[in-house]
């Protein structure tokens, strides 16, 4: 029997009608969706003034990892700029560094923030640590070349969507512990936190076609993780996992009320707070999993996504204050 859900919100029922929906994923769906053409970033850059640069940086085992930079073309050269590090989602076997990139171009164009995404290799052929040691290291890359990236070193935020989410709070986690870089905040939009996919939410996402059901969550940690047993599975690429939340930045979660990420986002907040951290959570009722990305025309899309940019707003101003 399906179990009770919360209503979707009116208007992104109606706008989720016409889209394709699964309930499961396989290698060879995964093969299909990987075909399908990236996001058009060249038309998002076409409407700004921006200057883009393409850089490749190391890791740890050799393997050549792009970062793509967006800047203002008409920034004030002589003052560093806030950074927005982007990753991106994709259930960790899926997307690259242009998904999602909307969000975060919207902050340079209301900050005029430098926005760095980082192609991380993607699970089954990258699997355990190696997607949230790519991102890592590049934020490393990012932090040791920011003079001439212009940026300041004391503004970047880290921020992802989904899986990017969750890398996002692993790279928080692997920065705190190894004293270096320093992040001004993380920004975890809807966010991957948990392998074990037991929470009410996620059951309540479970049996039925969706935009990203536990079956399809399942999927994409078993790319990532194999047969590790939960004592194997590292708390940097299940952030949940971690046991001691204290010692983060500020951080900003938001979570839809219709999605299976909702109580493993909402239980992270939970412990930040418990642990005599700063976070902001926000459960959009009806918001069912990437709302605001894929129909950001909806009311409660734009919502969200002003809501985010009004909290960077007064994070990036008490910064600079600072």
């Amino acid at each position: 029997m399906t179990m009770a859900r919360p209503a979707l919100d009116h208007e992104l029922r109606t706008l989720l009608a016409d889209m394709p929906l699964m309930s499961q994923l396989s290698p060879e769906v995964l093969t299909q969706l990987r075909q399908l053409p990236s996001t058009p970033v060249e038309s998002l850059l076409a409407q700004r003034q921006v200057e883009r640069r393409e850089i490749t940086f190391f890791a740890k085992d050799g393997a050549p990892i792009p970062l793509s930079v967006f800047s203002p073309a008409n920034r004030d050269q002589t003052t560093a700029a806030p950074c927005v590090y982007w990753m991106h989602g994709g259930g960790m076997v899926m997307g690259d560094r242009f998904s999602q990139i909307d969000i975060p171009l919207e902050w340079l164009d209301e900050f005029g923030a430098v926005v760095v995404s980082v192609d991380y290799r993607l699970a089954p052929e990258a699997t355990g640590t190696t997607l949230v040691d790519d991102c890592y290291q590049g934020l490393l890359h990012i932090s040791e070349h920011s003079e001439e990236l212009g940026i300041d070193p004391g503004r970047i935020v880290v921020a992802g969507a989904s899986a990017g989410g969750g890398l996002a709070a692993g790279v928080t986690l692997l920065a705190r512990d190894l004293g270096t870089p320093v992040i001004a905040a993380q920004m975890l939009i809807c966010p991957m936190l948990d392998h074990r996919n037991t929470s009410t939410s996620s059951r309540q996402y479970s049996g039925e076609p969706g935009v990203w059901t536990r079956e399809m969550n399942e999927f994409g940690w078993r790319a990532v993780l194999g047969d590790a047993t939960d004592g194997e599975v590292s708390a940097y690429v299940s952030p949940a996992l971690a046991d001691d939340l204290s010692g983060l930045p500020t951080t900003y979660i938001d979570t839809g009320s219709a999605e299976v990420f909702r109580d493993e986002d909402t239980a992270y907040a939970t412990r930040i707070w418990a642990a005599g951290g700063q976070a902001e959570l926000h459960v959009w009722a009806g918001g069912f999993h990437g709302f605001d990305a894929l129909y950001p025309q909806a009311q409660i899309s734009a919502t969200a996504r002003r809501t985010r940019t009004d909290w960077l707003a007064r994070l990036l101003a008490s910064r600079r204050a600072a």
